[in-house]
């Protein structure tokens, strides 16, 4: 009796916390932040369903953020990053390659480290580990070193971005090819503000596109089935809310709505993502997988800064 009336608690703590985290006055680093302590004081009464639902949350917030953006605009931001996108992820790549051969690093966790850190952090894990045939622990190690420096990032972002004095057009560009998961990219931009708001989220999601050439180029290089390839379908989604919000009326009007849905639906995805954070999964990453993720994404973080600065 007395564990039943603790898995209530705990399922009630968890659930009023995740609506106090929709709420309009709750920050995404709020939310982030409520999801991580919650994680350190009480176990997560939903495991098996939180992953799945933080995937679908995250969709549907990008596609209601697509009924608030202009076609016209997006297309420009688009064509803005990406030669940035290309030559970050090639880049990347290479010196996730190089960092985890001299860390002795098993070649899969590296692998999906540098793609998750190149691409767009846990999607593009999820999407190539089956590819390559990648064990739960090696899962693991790369989600969790990838959700640390996401959490990190949200926070320090925009700090840094102010201090450089970056524009709109600046910081949304620096986001999505710095941060790796579209949650934080979206999360951190919003901070900033509307337009670089919408340069992170267009640029961040044509990056996520990279999944397929990259997931094809490991079926080569592991020697798999092309058929595990999992495709961002929901991309396809977001392009036609916009089309939708640019040519058609009522959907223009009803951005009014659908923006701050877009918005509390990402709050609530990051607090979700912060619920499964614990401290013990600090000690599961090790030392070198986590020290080749904090390398690769400190040098992308700071000659992306650098470039964007320099020429734009």
């Amino acid at each position: 009796m007395e564990s039943s009336t603790k898995n209530l608690i705990q399922k009630t703590i968890f659930i009023a916390t995740a609506l106090l985290s929709l709420c309009p006055f709750i920050s995404p680093v709020i939310s982030l932040t409520l999801g991580i302590l919650l994680a350190q004081l009480i176990p997560h009464p939903y495991p098996a369903t939180s992953q799945k639902v933080t995937q679908q949350l995250l969709r549907i917030s990008i596609i209601a953020l697509g009924f608030g953006m202009n076609t016209s605009s997006v297309i420009k931001s688009g064509q803005e990053g990406i030669l940035f996108t290309i030559a970050s992820i090639f880049i990347v790549l290479t010196i996730g390659y190089v960092i985890g051969k001299s860390l002795k690093i098993d070649f899969k966790t590296s692998s999906l480290i540098s793609a998750g850190t190149a691409i767009c952090g846990g999607s593009a894990i999820a999407a190539l580990s089956p590819v390559i045939r990648a064990n739960e622990k090696q899962i693991s190690i790369a989600l969790g070193t990838v959700f640390i420096l996401n959490a990190l990032a949200l926070v320090v972002f925009p700090t840094i971005g102010h201090y450089f004095h970056l524009s709109q057009s600046q910081f949304g560009l620096w986001c999505a090819i710095s941060i790796h998961d579209t949650s934080s990219v979206v999360g951190a931009a919003s901070k900033y503000g509307e337009q670089a708001l919408q340069i992170a989220t267009t640029v961040k999601l044509a990056r996520a596109l990279w999944i397929i050439p990259v997931s094809l180029a490991a079926t080569y290089l592991f020697k798999t089935d092309k058929t595990k390839i999992q495709i961002p379908y929901f991309i396809g989604l977001f392009i036609l809310a916009i089309l939708a919000n640019t040519y058609i009326p009522f959907f223009a009007k009803a951005a009014h709505y659908t923006t701050p849905l877009a918005k509390a639906l990402l709050s609530l995805t990051l607090f979700l993502i912060g619920s499964v954070l614990p401290l013990k999964t600090l000690k599961n990453i090790g030392l070198n997988p986590f020290l080749q993720g904090t390398v690769l994404w400190i040098l992308i973080s700071a000659a992306s800064l650098f470039a964007i600065i320099t020429l734009t």
